[in-house]
């Protein structure tokens, strides 16, 4: 399997993942604006959130990288 393909798939993982994360993370910030007794778990859910955008964002860009190379 070529290097440009499995960081494509590794793209769409992280793609419909973080569309998951994202859904999940509109209804914590939700409880968080309505307050509560104890909010940490929406505040770690946030802070998971958060990094699986943030790996979403460097495989993207390290796929197009890879892309760019392959076109040149």
């Amino acid at each position: 399997m070529s290097k440009i393909k499995k960081y494509s798939i590794l793209t769409l993982f992280l793609a419909a993942l973080s569309i998951l994360t994202l859904i999940i993370s509109h209804f914590a910030l939700t409880d968080i604006y309505h307050g509560g007794e104890d909010l940490s778990l929406e505040w770690s859910f946030l802070r998971i959130a958060a990094v699986i955008f943030l790996a979403f964002t460097i495989s993207t860009l390290l796929t197009l990288r890879q892309v760019l190379k392959m076109n040149q």
